[in-house]
């Protein structure tokens, strides 16, 4: 498996940190090209240390909804790795709020990053990979809220949804190119941010079928597998990562009240 990946070229955004770096570090491991993406320049150097055993990483700083920066990754592809074979737009903002309260720039801001930049790079990428001739994996980051109605986050599973529906209509039109589109959608996850949540993963863990939640080595090996040989024949397709909590949904009570 890991001559499969070894020689191959990846972009990976908002990868600086909690599952984005974890997929960073699982392709960096099997000998894959990456360009990992962030726009937090403390994060990103703190990747960037974390990583330094490797040669074959390039780093951009930088919003992935902006277009020009998206347009710089997959030219820095071409440039220094010669193509691109992988392209997993994980970049995302999650803003939870009662609906009717919802500011409008925080729903037009999670609009432009979890669906116009996963949207930007899906498309770039596509016509990279058409150029060469070469085909390719490209992944959208969804979620449990985009496929599971939950508490106060209207906004953002709409946009998860929408990225799951996109893999659909991607996953037909490309896949005459030899290009798959398919979706990872994470339940619960332990990252940097939900462990400082006191009590995320004690509440999680009473609720979720398995007894924990997830940690990003879970929702890496489900990305692994879209991006690997055995999914050739797997595309449009949502894998959902969530320990069965979306078959019977419970919230933990102290957490949403």
């Amino acid at each position: 498996m890991t001559s499969y990946f070894k020689g191959k070229s990846a972009i990976v955004t908002g990868a600086a940190q909690g599952i984005g770096f974890r997929i960073c570090q699982e392709l960096l491991s099997r000998g894959t090209k990456v360009i990992l993406n962030d726009y937090n320049p403390l994060f990103l150097q703190q990747a960037r240390d974390k990583l330094s055993e490797y040669t074959n990483l390039l780093t951009v700083e930088g919003d992935a909804s902006d277009e020009s920066i998206v347009n710089q990754m997959v030219s820095l592809a071409t440039d220094k790795f010669g193509g691109l074979d992988f392209a997993i737009a994980n970049a995302g903002l999650t803003v939870m709020g009662d609906f009717l309260q919802f500011p409008v720039e925080k729903l037009q801001r999670m609009l432009r990053l979890n669906l116009e930049g996963s949207f930007l790079l899906s498309q770039a990428a596509a016509r990279l990979m058409i150029e060469k001739g070469t085909g390719g994996r490209i992944i959208f980051m969804s979620s449990v809220t985009g496929v599971q109605a939950h508490q106060d986050t209207e906004g953002y599973g709409m946009t998860k949804a929408a990225l799951r529906m996109l893999a659909k209509d991607l996953g037909s039109k490309l896949a005459r190119h030899g290009i798959t589109v398919n979706c990872v959608a994470p339940g619960a996850t332990l990252t940097e941010r939900t462990i400082s949540e006191e009590g995320y993963a004690e509440s999680w863990s009473r609720v979720i079928p398995t007894g924990r939640a997830s940690n990003t080595e879970d929702i890496a090996n489900a990305c692994l597998f879209f991006l690997g040989p055995q999914s050739s024949q797997v595309t449009g397709q949502t894998l959902v990562v969530d320990g069965g909590w979306t078959n019977i949904s419970p919230l933990p009570p102290e957490l949403y009240k």
